[in-house]
């Protein structure tokens, strides 16, 4: 199945939605505007139950296809922005001063709903679809706190799957890998204290920032030096505060930083290594050093058959050149790990072209990549849930050789049993659709299903 040509058509629609929505970004669990359209939108659409304030400021739409019954999957988009200052210039631009949609969460809603208005329109599946719209994923475990509120147990999810628009990957390719695809991502803040005084007077005094600078550079080699170096793993100090004036050496000093690993071994290692070195580097120096680990967003490991079959979804939207099933796992953090936690599933990334990076002060959501993620979700379903099909075959009166021709599902109005028939024709000797080729006058043989026929 290729790009659906409804997608086409809609796309202007969905387009129009996705730039409203970037006009108005809102905050981590701040998306009231936001999450009042989506329901809004999900209830024109016709779903089956709609149901807010999940997780907070969650939205959850639920779609059942054809005759009851089935499995049932969930399809998760995030909503929230960033707290930065847009300088795109487009003329859609966030009209909230210091917040946009710098991580594509605007697309991500868009392209959801995209797929829900088709899926509501056709219902081309055996099961239900479960749309979830989930908001503070920049840091607030929105994903986690859609968990807390019953998510998976209340609609009874089975599978879950999320996806990313990728700045670089060009639109209309597909990326994905089993296993760890994102990294865990913690937070530390390490605090020295030393011996103030006279910046003339270096020699009274425990300098807090020398301390701190050791440790900095001590820290470099807990990675280079303890963990395996095809385990992967990234340490980065990104704020070092202490003083007041330039000839006032201070009591103490603060850092702070991330640690990102792909695996809960090289995880609890590096913690372990940060809490041996740093206090006894200070003590080395006469001064005290404490650190404070927090452990935020878990390694986003995708399940492997959930994630072949969303390779093999992917490809039949895109073709087999333009689907990296193998790609290289990403060391930002996603807190749709905890929902792989907690249900098998896959998280896969969709080309958005040669745009500024991720969390770019410019970076924007480029809407023709909207036709490929909308197949992909709807194709998703539909080969997730198919329909109970039945397989028409037609005989060799010759042979008792059968060959498939034709399938037929439940609710299809062509589908008749006492109706099912077909022609065998003259054939020709050498033929390869399954029959001997012995000639034959053309007769009129009734469809069968053999004992072995799925």
């Amino acid at each position: 199945m290729p790009i659906i040509n409804l997608f086409a058509e809609l796309a202007d629609e969905i387009t129009g939605w996705r730039r409203d929505l970037h006009r108005h970004p809102e905050l981590l669990y701040d998306t009231t505007r936001t999450s009042a359209m989506v329901a809004r939108k999900l209830e024109e659409f016709g779903l089956d139950e709609v149901v807010t304030s999940i997780g907070r400021t969650g939205v959850v739409g639920v779609i059942k296809g054809r005759n009851g019954g089935g499995k049932t999957i969930g399809l998760r988009a995030d909503m929230d922005a960033l707290p930065i200052t847009e300088e795109t210039g487009k003329e859609y631009a966030s009209e909230n001063p210091g917040t946009m949609h710098a991580c594509g969460h605007d697309g991500h809603t868009a392209m959801l709903l995209g797929a829900a208005k088709y899926l509501a329109e056709t219902r081309n599946f055996y099961g239900t679809a479960v749309m979830i719209f989930q908001p503070a994923e920049e840091g607030g475990a929105g994903g986690k706190a859609m968990i807390d509120d019953g998510l998976f147990t209340r609609w009874g999810i089975e599978e879950v799957y999320g996806m990313h628009n990728s700045p670089g990957l060009p639109v209309g390719e597909f990326a994905m890998c089993p296993g760890a695809i994102m990294a865990a991502a913690d937070m530390f803040e390490i605090n020295i204290s030393g011996r103030g005084g006279h910046a003339a007077k270096p020699h009274e005094i425990v300098d807090p920032i020398v301390i701190g600078s050791s440790i900095v550079t001590a820290l470099q080699s807990v990675v280079s030096r303890n963990v395996d170096p095809l385990g992967q793993a990234v340490l980065s100090v990104t704020q070092f505060l202490a003083g007041t004036a330039y000839n006032i050496i201070s009591e103490t000093m603060v850092m702070r930083g991330t640690v990102r690993s792909l695996s809960l071994e090289v995880r609890d290692l590096v913690e372990a290594r940060m809490k041996a070195l740093v206090p006894a580097i200070a003590e080395g120096f006469g001064g005290k050093a404490s650190v404070d680990y927090s452990r935020n967003y878990p390694v986003t490991v995708n399940d492997a058959d959930r994630t072949e079959f969303a390779a093999e979804v992917a490809r039949s939207v895109a073709g087999e050149a333009k689907v990296n099933a193998e790609c290289v796992p990403m060391m930002a953090g996603e807190d749709f790990s905890f929902m792989l936690e907690e249900r098998p599933g896959s998280y896969i990334f969709v080309g958005n072209g040669p745009t500024a990076e991720l969390h770019h002060a410019r970076y924007d959501f480029d809407d023709a990549a909207i036709p490929h993620s909308c197949s992909y979700w709807v194709s998703l379903v539909e080969k997730a849930l198919p329909l109970a099909g039945v397989t028409l075959y037609r005989s060799c009166h010759h042979t008792g050789l059968s060959t498939v021709i034709a399938r037929r599902n439940p609710g299809d109005p062509s589908l008749s049993a006492s109706a099912v028939a077909c022609w065998i024709a003259r054939t020709k000797p050498g033929n390869d659709d399954g029959e001997c080729g012995r000639p034959e006058a053309p007769r009129r043989l009734p469809y069968f299903r053999p004992p072995n026929a799925r």
